[in-house]
């Protein structure tokens, strides 16, 4: 079990997007930005070159060995299958829907994630969403 590297008294959920170091809270994250500890890795791969979509352009996925290792995230999908979604027209087709997008927006919104996605699974065109992403990164493993 970790703690948090700023407070070290709760279970970190989260990273700096800088320095990659665990911390728990919006306000652990504020102490550490305002207290010059954040000290960006040097990057030995370069970021990956979006295109005017969005999509990456660089094969190589931006993840360090210890996200790699990191048994928090056992379920992960690696970035280059996450990629595939982007090219699909199937769940382009079902993103055009304005009943999804709206549910989108308010799972976007929601305070409690979880709490939002488990009412979401309840309306069918949630689930086929669902589903055909489910489709696209699994097809490809």
């Amino acid at each position: 079990m970790q703690i948090c590297n700023v407070c070290s008294g709760e279970t970190p959920k989260y990273r700096c997007p800088a320095c990659r170091i665990r911390y728990c809270s919006l306000s652990c994250y504020k102490t550490h930005k305002a207290n010059d500890t954040c000290q960006p890795l040097k990057q030995s791969v370069p970021p990956p070159d979006q295109d005017l979509n969005g999509a990456y352009s660089n094969a190589e996925d931006p993840w360090t060995v210890e996200d790699l290792l990191d048994d928090d995230h056992t379920d992960r999908v690696p970035l280059q299958r996450l990629r595939l979604l982007g090219k699909s027209e199937e769940l382009r087709e079902l993103l055009r829907n304005p009943h999804l997008r709206q549910l989108m927006r308010s799972l976007d919104a929601a305070d409690s994630k979880a709490d939002a996605i488990k009412t979401a699974m309840q309306e069918p065109l949630f689930v086929e969403l669902s589903d055909q992403c489910l489709q696209i990164v699994e097809n490809n493993y």
